[in-house]
């Protein structure tokens, strides 16, 4: 769930005050200024004031905060149990029980102004995909007269907003959306028959998703990849990585890097420390769960990237990448994570990293635990 407006929900405890913004000045009392009793965006009090405003809200009602992180609550309920994370003014929560998942988000509901991620993932849940078909199938010309190359674009940011709602569920889809997505400024007609594309390949497995099996075991794994210089633009490179929970896959990212690597490298070990970071973050929040994964694999398929890993000594070779992704280094050390070498068929994080073959790309798509019910 998404909070509307949330940082205008909280009230501010200290003295704030601003000047008579445009259009609500006081005729009678120009050299006055504002005392603000509600958050604003843009004041420094204002995460915190929502935050506080949630936190009790949640307390009142029967929630208790998590034993580490502060943003976990968690209610119980003659057996079945309700867990709610938030992060800002976004809200992810999941039970044992359906019926107290409604509850919550009516709750929520009655108190803020909420999207739910539900509502915009029913449209793709028909059997033959009407929504993403109303997205393509428009009276209005996708690409406007004179230019071959002018395409609406509004209406292919449009498309691109709802298929980046959709890589949520469906991580199948991630590198292609990612890599049309990076066109929204000027589109052109390839790029909108790519978006057709992905349309009609959603239409054709409506019920593709991802399998959460009770049997699977419980064990934090990770996989990282990346491209060199994949961007045509650019040049620069894309990090790709995936956490597990046994066989369940829980986190996924595709994301251009910052800088343009100089060799594959270079590429590899940026994405990989991305992939440490975020394998840090899911080991924190499963101890307040009584889950302890220190020691995690994250697997890589880069032999030079795991020697730069394990030893740490200054090099030629990598005194130009930059400092934040040498953490990685210290995370091995103290055996918070364990880098281990496997071959590229399988690394299961290819399927974010670049385009396949009919087989190849079913083989991943099946690894990663997307099945048709």
């Amino acid at each position: 769930m998404d909070v509307k407006s949330a940082f205008l929900y909280g009230t501010i405890e200290e003295e704030v005050y601003v000047t008579q913004p445009l259009g609500f000045k006081d005729p009678d009392h120009l050299h006055k200024v504002y005392k603000v009793v509600k958050a604003l965006y843009g004041l420094h009090q204002a995460p915190r004031a929502w935050y506080e405003n949630l936190a009790n809200y949640l307390l009142s009602n029967g929630f208790n905060r998590g034993k580490i992180d502060q943003t976990l609550f968690i209610k119980k309920q003659k057996g079945d149990i309700l867990l709610v994370q938030v992060y800002v003014d976004d809200i992810i929560f999941g039970s044992t029980n359906k019926e107290l998942c409604t509850g919550f988000e009516k709750l929520m509901k009655d108190k803020f102004q909420m999207s739910s991620m539900a509502e915009i993932l029913k449209k793709f849940n028909y059997s033959d995909v009407k929504s993403a078909s109303t997205l393509v199938d428009l009276e209005k010309p996708l690409v406007k007269d004179g230019d071959a190359d002018d395409v609406d674009v509004y209406l292919y940011r449009s498309m691109i907003g709802s298929l980046m709602c959709l890589t949520t569920s469906r991580p199948n889809i991630m590198f292609v959306v990612c890599a049309c997505a990076r066109f929204q400024v000027t589109p052109k007609t390839s790029h909108l028959l790519a978006v057709k594309r992905i349309f009609r390949y959603l239409k054709g497995k409506p019920t593709l998703g991802l399998w959460y099996s009770r049997d699977s075991p419980f064990e934090l794994v990770a996989y990282t990849d990346s491209d060199y210089a994949g961007a045509t633009l650019d040049r620069k490179s894309t990090t790709r990585g995936c956490q597990f929970l046994g066989n369940m896959l829980i986190s996924w990212k595709c994301k251009k890097q910052t800088v343009v690597a100089t060799s594959t490298t270079e590429a590899e070990y940026v994405a990989a420390a991305s992939c440490c970071g975020q394998v840090l973050w899911i080991q924190n929040q499963l101890l307040d769960y009584g889950y302890n994964f220190m020691n995690t694999v994250i697997n890589i398929d880069n032999n030079s990237t795991i020697c730069i890993i394990e030893n740490p000594v200054q090099h030629s070779k990598t005194k130009h990448i930059e400092i934040r992704h040498h953490f990685i280094r210290d995370c091995n050390t103290k055996k918070l994570i364990q880098v281990v070498k496997i071959h590229t068929d399988l690394n299961v994080a290819d399927l974010l990293t670049k385009g396949f073959d009919a087989g190849r790309f079913q083989y991943l798509v099946s690894s990663i635990g997307m099945l048709n019910p």
